[in-house]
């Protein structure tokens, strides 16, 4: 019997190739969790725990101004304020709930609520209207790429109506208006909610309730004040709101220096030529938050410190006291009739020495469009952005340039009478002088001893009745650019920003170079007027004016002044190319003007026996008004602008000062303006001076007297001589 194969089974086989498959998968897995655990498990576990600083940037009050005598001018009144800091990561529902709460607590005015925030506040409060008039076609255009997601918000924007948005009751406003506080600022930046009148009571109640207010927060802000009312606000300048934020003109300039767009900042003037050492070092806050942007943990990095402080040139007891004195002129001139057009008046008063500003007044008379009422305004900007023809005050720079030229010698006699060129109406002097020499041109105001000289610059021949021709062509840049040497016509190098330079008259027949040697053709600032005589008061140096006198730390916590930073040191632009002999040829003049019978400011000064002596030059100057009433007026209105210039003492020149009244007079009689402010302004500067002085307290201006030599100018003052000749 045959005995049967026995048959092979393949089950053990695949079996074990199974469990060998699982053995090799599950070897796998171990593996892969051991290479993710072992190398990469510190990595993922970082991942998961991940955090990221977030440094916020508070700011701090900013520096404060004083006055050349420790006064403050410029303050930070501290403020009681409600801020809120949103997260990350938080709603606008979650917004709108804070909202509500703290309006329980505290009152907000809507007045800053615009159309568009009503709106985004119905769709935020009516979730289920707003959805509705989204229509399905509205839909399948989102679908077919017709339009995007995000022009579906704005088609429910323009579908709301008048009636929706003006159903807001009055408690519904005011959460409005906290909650666009709330929304306009940024991620973990405190936001202003208020700081204007918030009362002790709503301070109270908010900190009482912080818990249930995630976000809200207490602080204390701040707000510029300022100790003189209006005086000098054009020159100090305005600091953004924090509402405003940061100028938007300017807005790339300051987040390249790691401001905010919320950070309050110097809008104007000094306020924003001192900028960075007003601004302070901002307090900053770490903020640490999650993956999710929620903040575990906040911590103080630095706690922040106060812009630094101003000293300021300026004194202030001298500038109210000038300030009040033009107010009242300009009240009793407008009483006296033929002055429709007369509305301000300028008096700056420099030291010669240093270029330091001690006063920098101008008011302007104004008329209220709405009330009709008549005020007086600071106008102390008009310095340096508002140019006028000022008549003879330029003659001493006249009389130089025809030394400087050879157009005449010190000492030389020329006729004084009414000059007749063909074809031209008679030009001369008030009154026919006859031979007379510079120092009596300049006593008694010649303006054909100025017309001879600028035709001698011009390479003319005046014969009378003839047509006057210049050979030289270049006669007008001559002497533009000579007093250009003085600060006449060309920006002085204050420390402020949009100084204005002056007009220059286009036309160039030789009428118009006799116009300009007598003041009556090209326009002055007031500030320029000061520079110029302060270049002739201390012997040919023309120094940058500045109202910055020094830069102090602000650490100290109580009150007291901190230590010296920064001295800013007088600075010659240039000096005249001119010999001594000349320029005190022309201080003699001056003299003459004020302190000598016959001289046109002699009544106002030397005959009143003053217990000082000045040198001084008047001038009256042609004009047409130019002001903001013009247009009411038909044609050119024919006015006289007034001005003096001077310093005193005579022989040792202190203080100069530079005073200009324009659109004065329409007629008779005749205003005094100009010379009753000069007097004025340097009686009250010397008793000033004398009271201080006797009180042991610090003159109004530095006592030491500069050199007028080259290298003790530049050793003293460490001066850089640089051209200024825009």
């Amino acid at each position: 019997m045959k005995r049967e194969k026995k048959k092979k089974t393949h089950i053990p086989f695949r079996l074990n190739m199974l469990f060998l498959i699982v053995f090799l998968l599950f070897s796998l897995l171990i593996l892969r969790l051991g290479l993710l655990q072992i190398v990469f498990g510190e990595d993922y576990k970082r991942e998961i725990e991940r955090t990221e600083d977030v440094i916020v940037n508070n700011p701090v009050p900013r520096g404060k101004m004083y006055d050349r005598n420790i006064k403050v001018i410029v303050d930070n009144e501290p403020l009681n304020a409600i801020t809120y800091t949103r997260s990350q990561t938080t709603r606008a529902r979650e917004m709108l709930e804070t909202a509500e709460k703290l309006a329980q607590f505290i009152t907000k005015e809507p007045d800053k609520i615009r159309e568009r925030d009503r709106k985004d506040f119905w769709i935020l409060k009516n979730p289920e209207e707003a959805e509705a008039k989204i229509t399905n076609a509205d839909r399948k255009k989102v679908t077919e790429g017709e339009l995007e997601e995000k022009d579906l918000y704005k088609l429910q924007i323009e579908r709301i109506t008048d009636e929706e948005i003006n159903s807001f009751t009055k408690d519904e406003l005011e959460v409005l208006a906290i909650y666009r506080e709330f929304s306009s600022g940024y991620a973990l930046t405190p936001q202003i909610v208020k700081n204007r009148n918030v009362t002790e009571h709503e301070f109270a109640t908010v900190s009482e309730h912080l818990d249930e207010l995630p976000g809200v927060g207490i602080t204390t802000d701040w707000d510029r004040t300022y100790s003189y009312g209006n005086t000098l606000k054009s020159v100090l300048g305005v600091v953004s709101s924090s509402e405003e934020g940061l100028p938007s003109e300017k807005l790339d300039y300051y987040l390249s220096l790691g401001y905010s767009r919320n950070d309050r900042v110097g809008k104007s003037y000094i306020e924003a030529q001192y900028e960075n050492v007003l601004q302070g070092k901002k307090a900053k806050m770490k903020n640490v938050t999650d993956k999710a942007g929620n903040v575990v943990l906040s911590e103080v990095v630095s706690e922040g410190q106060r812009g630094n402080d101003l000293v300021l040139t300026l004194d202030m007891d001298l500038q109210l006291a000038i300030e009040e004195e033009i107010e009242r002129k300009l009240i009793q001139s407008k009483a006296l009739g033929n002055t429709k057009f007369l509305d301000r008046a300028f008096v700056v008063l420099i030291d010669p020495r240093t270029g330091e500003i001690l006063t920098m007044a101008g008011k302007q008379y104004t008329r209220n469009k709405e009330t009709r009422k008549h005020s007086i305004t600071d106008f102390a900007l008009g310095n340096i952005t508002t140019s006028y023809t000022v008549g003879s005050s330029v003659k001493g720079a006249t009389v130089l340039t025809g030394y400087q030229t050879k157009a005449i010698q010190p000492g030389q006699i020329i006729n004084d009478t009414t000059m007749r060129i063909k074809n031209t109406p008679p030009k001369g002097s008030y009154t026919n002088m006859g031979p007379i020499n510079d120092l009596t041109a300049l006593k008694r105001s010649s303006n054909v001893y100025m017309f001879k000289t600028a035709i001698a610059i011009g390479k003319g021949n005046y014969v009378p009745n003839q047509p006057l021709n210049l050979k030289n062509p270049n006669a007008f840049l001559t002497i533009r650019n000579s007093f250009a040497n003085f600060g006449l016509g060309v920006r002085t190098g204050i420390d402020l920003p949009n100084e204005m330079v002056g007009f220059k008259g286009v036309e160039t027949n030789p009428g118009k170079l006799m116009d300009l040697a007598i003041g009556q053709y090209d326009t002055y600032t007031p500030m320029q007027l000061a520079q110029y005589v302060s270049t002739i008061a201390n012997g040919g140096y023309r120094m940058k004016p500045h109202l910055v006198k020094e830069i102090r730390n602000s650490e100290n916590s109580n009150d007291e002044l901190g230590v010296i930073l920064e001295e800013i040191r007088p600075t010659v632009l240039n000096k005249l190319d001119m010999k001594d002999s000349w320029i005190n040829r022309i201080h003699e003049g001056f003299e003459k003007v004020a302190m000598e019978p016959g001289g046109t400011a002699y009544k106002y000064f030397a005959k009143k026996k003053l217990p000082y002596t000045v040198a001084a030059k008047t001038g009256t100057a042609e004009a047409f008004y130019d002001g903001p009433t013009k247009d009411k007026y038909n044609g050119l209105q024919k006015t006289t602008n007034l001005s003096i210039v001077g310093y005193a003492p005579a022989a040792n020149p202190e203080v100069a000062f530079a005073v200009v009244v324009p659109w004065a007079n329409q007629g008779k009689p005749e205003l005094t303006l100009n010379k009753d402010l000069a007097v004025f302004a340097m009686d009250t500067y010397f008793e000033l001076k004398q009271k201080r002085q006797e009180e042991g307290g610090t003159s109004s201006t530095v006592e030491l007297k500069v050199d007028n030599s080259d290298d003790v100018i530049q050793k003293q003052a460490k001066v850089r001589l640089s051209q200024d000749n825009d």
